[in-house]
This record gives C-alpha cells, sequence and structure tokens, in this order.
C-alpha cells in the first residue's frame, strides 16, 4: 500500500490517489477511539491579536461570561455522553490555550503504549502553550516526543492531524499550520501512515477547519478547502463524503464538529443544512452555540483534546 510515508511522500496528492481506499485503510492495524476528553478553562480567554482571518476586528470583543457559559455547556455535553472530562487551568497571557486540539497529538504505539507528540506552534504569541499541555501529559503517564529535525518549521497537533477512526493512520493538513517536514519525522519515528491534504483557502488554516471524520467511513468536509486533487482523494478513501455548504463551513465552523463516538455529533450553531445532512445519515445531533469563539477563530472540535 502506498500512503504518504516519510520514506515515500510526494509533492503531489494525486500520485498517491490510486493506492488509497477504503479496503487498504481496513487492512491498517488497529487503534481504538480515546475514551475521555481534555478541555482547558476559559478564564483567560480573548481576542487580543490577530493571527487568523477570523480574528480580524474582533480584538476586545469577547462576552467572557457568555464564552465561559458556551464552554461549560459543551463539557456538560461530553459528560452526557458518557465522556469523563479532565479540565487543565488556562495560562495567564495565553488567551488561546482554550483551543486545546492544537498544542499535541495523543496516541498509541503499536505495542498500546499512551505517547503524545508536542507541537512547535506557527505563531510566536501561542508556543508557551506547549509546555502547560507537555506538563499535564508527563503527570498522567505518557511517553513525550519532540521533532528533532530543524526543518520542522511549525505542527499544531490535532488541529492538522487527525486520526481515521478506528485505525493508526493520519490524515495532515499543510499549508498554512504544519509544514510537510513535521509528517516526514512523524510518520518514522512513530511507524504511522500519514495522508497529506494540502489547504489552498487562509479561511481553512487548519484542517480541522474544513475536514470532520465522523465515523471509519464517513466524513464532513467543506470540498473548497482543498486542492482537486485532494477532494479526489478524500472521495477514493470515504465511502460517504457530507458537503458542508460554504457559508455554514466558513462563517459558522461547521466542520469543527466533533462526532466521538460513530453516533452522535456536537454541532456549532446556525448550520441547518449541515445537521439535516448528518441526520440524513443516520446520525444523532447536538447543537451548541460557540459564538464567542468564532471570534478567536475555533470552535466545538478546538476546544477539547481526546486522550487515552
Amino acid at each position: 500500500m502506498s500512503l504518504y510515508h516519510a520514506t515515500d511522500i510526494r509533492s503531489a496528492e494525486a500520485e498517491s490517489a490510486e493506492a488509497i481506499g477504503p479496503a487498504s485503510i481496513d487492512s491498517l492495524p488497529a487503534m481504538p477511539r480515546p475514551g475521555r476528553v481534555l478541555m482547558v478553562s476559559p478564564e483567560h480567554f480573548d481576542v487580543q491579536y490577530v493571527i487568523n482571518p477570523h480574528m480580524a476586528g474582533q480584538v476586545g470583543q469577547v462576552d467572557r461570561r457568555l464564552a465561559a457559559a458556551q464552554w461549560e455547556a459543551l463539557s456538560q455535553a461530553y459528560q452526557t455522553l458518557g465522556l469523563p472530562v479532565s479540565v487543565l487551568p488556562g495560562g495567564v497571557g495565553l488567551p488561546d490555550m482554550v483551543f486545546c486540539a492544537n498544542q499535541s497529538l495523543p496516541g498509541l504505539g503499536l505495542d498500546g503504549t499512551r505517547q503524545v507528540w508536542m507541537s512547535r506552534m506557527h505563531a510566536e504569541q501561542r508556543r508557551p502553550e506547549v509546555a502547560l499541555l507537555e506538563r499535564w501529559f508527563r503527570d498522567e503517564g505518557y511517553r513525550v516526543d519532540h521533532f528533532e529535525d530543524a526543518a520542522v518549521v511549525d505542527f499544531e497537533g490535532m488541529g492538522d492531524a487527525i486520526w481515521h477512526p478506528g485505525r493508526r493512520l493520519l490524515w495532515g493538513g499543510y499549508g498554512f499550520r504544519s509544514s510537510l517536514a513535521a509528517y516526514c519525522e512523524l510518520s518514522t519515528r512513530w511507524k504511522v501512515p500519514v495522508v497529506l491534504l494540502e489547504l489552498r483557502d487562509p479561511d481553512f488554516y487548519h484542517l480541522d477547519t474544513c475536514f470532520c471524520v465522523l465515523d471509519d467511513k464517513t466524513v464532513l468536509i467543506y470540498p473548497g478547502a482543498f486542492t482537486a486533487a485532494g477532494q479526489a482523494l478524500i472521495r477514493r478513501s470515504w465511502p460517504r463524503v457530507i458537503e458542508a455548504p460554504e457559508l455554514e463551513a466558513r462563517r459558522l465552523f461547521a466542520c469543527n464538529a466533533h462526532c466521538p463516538d460513530g453516533r452522535h455529533v456536537l454541532l456549532p450553531a446556525g448550520c441547518p443544512e449541515t445537521g439535516a445532512a448528518l441526520e440524513r445519515h443516520g446520525l444523532s445531533v447536538q447543537v451548541l452555540d460557540t459564538g464567542e469563539f468564532l471570534k478567536s477563530g475555533g470552535s466545538i472540535f478546538c476546544m477539547k483534546l481526546m486522550v487515552y
């Protein structure tokens, strides 16, 4: 099978489009979904600078009380689904740390060892967040890995690297916040195949803004975030591809939804077309208002980290 390993990463997505499909994915080693949620408390959340297009014009505009209520509603939603939530206090002066999908990539090794790869944040303002997440993982007994290759400029964890449900396979976004060199090293050292998807629209600067895995056969995407080759690769690899409309994806982060169990989808508010499409595919949808966090360019998937 010719996926994008570090030894055979190629410059064009189209070169591997013929080699990947549902049957080849099903042959990969199994990896269970994580069953716990980590969230970072929102007491320091704010928009204090602009590092993505969604933040423009939003500096100083966050309603902190409303943001806290929206964060709490998300936490309660996970607990209602039977997923325990651990809370890490936010760091002083780190207003974006609440988006805790970005600072690391947790996973399981081939021997079942809990491991985590720490990020190299693209924006200087966010780099101190990584050490605080690393401390949490060390306290939890994870094996912690860091990049050794100086050519790795940036990598933003599960904002860009998303596990295929139930398999040791990563879907890796690149182009804005994560570099190709990061996936080369990650694939080699963790012995995990990575399928690369180039992001071409700055509104969709992380893969988790335009690509939401639902179950092992179904994915929700906004097609316009990808190159034509990337779209073809996705459609070849997933038996069911649901498309979010542009307005709901671009402005309301429809694809930043989260399906932690293959059945229930937590969906940002204001996305009725996406919600209806999910329900037509037999999924149970819960709508959650994350409007204050949208001001900073994040929503549900960004605000949590699934851990073992």
